[in-house]
């Protein structure tokens, strides 16, 4: 699949809900959203499908997102039946990790290779504070020991960065990577229409994430672990793990994206941002062929996004990440 810029796409991150169990406040507002309606959302069967078809034609690797994943019963049916699909090589999952600890044996089993967790803050009330939701601290450090314990490889950690709630935690992350084999990653903070005011005036770089950093000693750059985003990371001699930075607004990375979108209600976005995307629903439940509609979707990948901190332009009305995957 080659897109209208040479861009060879090989990923497709997948929603399968737009729901979820916290209320991070720079993901989506604490109230107001409207949900998918049942019937709307693609069944697994029709994931599997919409996978298979698009890996005949070159995709290689998904990864499942929301929402929050965990929260969409029996997620592990859906990785089963995509891990039967031979040309996919990799499957992963970004979650809160919030019921990774009750559910991750059976998704390895299924067929999970890897995970990404988000985790803004190492202290228990700050985590609680982003998220909105009490005692989510416990269960997400419970979900990462379960990660670990059950062999997912790499073990990626997300932290957004939010000026006057983490940024005085940069080091902290970054020292874990010395004797943990966690690969931290800085996320710059992007706008949505439900988080102005916050990307606005609480917007740390990633540069000058690595200023702090680079405060701590030596820090050499390197290929990272295996995955398929546009992070750049670094590593200080002999750590186990590794510092990744992923700047969406500083330094914009498009050129090299290898990837689209498939929504929980069956939208194919070849951005995360704007107002582009092909119905794949309708189609798929008429019983036409669906390839037509995935060449059309690479045909209007854009260049570029065109976000502006703090604006809602460029976002395509986006009103909470958690409506697209992120």
């Amino acid at each position: 699949m080659i897109d209208q810029f040479g861009r060879r796409i090989e990923y497709l991150r997948i929603s399968v809900t737009d729901k979820c169990n916290l209320r991070c406040i720079y993901c989506m507002p604490l109230e107001g959203l409207d949900w998918i309606k049942r019937n709307d959302l693609l069944r697994y069967e029709e994931i599997a499908h919409i996978v298979k078809i698009m890996a005949d034609m070159g995709l290689r690797r998904v990864r499942f997102t929301g929402g929050e994943p965990l929260v969409r019963k029996d997620l592990h049916t859906l990785i089963s039946l995509v891990s039967k699909i031979p040309e996919i090589e990799d499957i992963s999952l970004s979650t809160n990790a919030v019921l990774l600890s009750e559910q991750g044996e059976l998704l390895r089993d299924s067929g999970l290779n890897r995970v990404n967790i988000s985790l803004d803050s190492l202290r228990p009330d700050r985590v609680d504070a982003i998220a909105r939701r009490p005692g989510s601290f416990e269960k997400i450090m419970a979900g990462l020991e379960a990660a670990e314990n059950l062999g997912f490889d790499p073990i990626k950690i997300n932290v957004v960065l939010v000026g006057g709630y983490n940024d005085d935690e940069i080091e902290s992350f970054a020292l874990i990577t010395k004797h943990k084999p966690w690969h931290v990653r800085f996320i710059e903070l992007m706008p949505t229409s439900s988080n102005l005011n916050l990307s606005m005036n609480n917007f740390i770089s990633c540069q000058d994430a690595l200023n702090k950093i680079l405060g701590l000693g030596e820090l050499e750059s390197v290929h990272g672990p295996r995955g398929n985003g546009p992070a750049k990371y670094f590593k200080f001699p002999n750590s186990l793990g590794t510092v990744g930075v992923i700047t969406p607004m500083s330094h914009n990375f498009c050129d090299q994206c290898n990837r689209m979108r498939l929504t929980a209600d069956g939208q194919l976005r070849p951005c995360l941002f704007g107002s582009l995307q092909t119905d794949l629903r309708g189609p798929l439940r008429q019983g036409l062929n669906l390839i037509p509609f995935i060449e059309k979707t690479l045909q209007i990948k854009p260049e570029r996004h065109n976000l502006i901190k703090g604006s809602e332009e460029g976002s395509g009305g986006l009103v909470a990440l958690s409506q697209t995957g992120g």
